[in-house]
């Protein structure tokens, strides 16, 4: 059994990201489809005293409704990379495992990075790092290979020869499940239940970045994220 997961580049990603990740034998970062400026490629939410925090890298947009991520630059000359290190050693000073994840991930973000794809793909690499996932990772833009929307995801899946397609819930909406059949590749829908942990500023918020996870309760990271024995829920 060949499983393969393809999503799009998500800038610190929740801990579902990293669960459908772990699961998969590929994993394919969606790089070259449209951006949506209302989505998840240049922001993410962290924890804060009076809830969720949101960070944010600034892009170009304004009249380039139809580019695509990998095409989607970062704003110039505007240090967000700073702003977003000294919000986060405030709201986790307290945090047990502040370091050295946060010194590894201001490192990463403050290096001059032009395209948010890169940004996201360099930020998603480190943290996949600290959760113990080696699953072999992709671009879809370099594959070379095309389709409509399910027929290009079937596609994908045939080039690495898989059997089944993790798929987040999102895309029941749209998914052409009866095309998975026809090629013999299972569509196995997400249902992730998202754990609790160890949280600093009152009461739990879920669907953060993971990086609130990573620095709250560090090493065990990974068996919260995939459910494993030895954390609470």
């Amino acid at each position: 059994m060949t499983t393969v997961a393809v999503l799009q580049p998500g800038y610190i990603p929740w801990l579902g990201f990293f669960e459908q990740m772990a699961r998969a034998d590929h994993f394919v970062y969606y790089d070259d489809v449209h951006f949506d400026k209302h989505g998840w490629r240049n922001r993410n939410r962290v924890k804060g005293p009076t809830g969720p925090v949101w960070l944010s890298v600034p892009v170009r947009h304004s009249g380039r409704a139809d580019q695509l991520i990998l095409e989607t630059e970062i704003v110039p000359d505007i240090p967000w990379a700073k702003k977003q290190i000294r919000t986060l050693q405030q709201l986790y000073a307290k945090a047990p495992h502040r370091d050295p994840y946060l010194a590894e991930f201001a490192e990463i973000i403050e290096h001059p990075w032009r395209l948010i794809s890169d940004l996201d793909m360099a930020v998603g690499d480190v943290m996949r790092g600290w959760f113990g996932i080696t699953t072999p990772i992709y671009r879809s833009s370099a594959l070379g290979i095309g389709g409509g929307q399910s027929e290009r995801l079937v596609n994908i899946c045939k080039n690495f020869g898989a059997t089944r397609y993790v798929s987040g819930a999102a895309a029941r909406d749209y998914l052409e499940v009866t095309l998975f059949d026809r090629a013999g590749i299972e569509v196995v829908w997400q249902d992730y239940r998202h754990p609790t942990y160890p949280q600093l500023h009152g009461d739990f918020v879920s669907h953060l970045s993971a990086l609130d996870l990573a620095l709250n309760v560090g090493a065990s990271s990974r068996r919260v994220i995939l459910g494993e024995p030895g954390h609470s829920t």
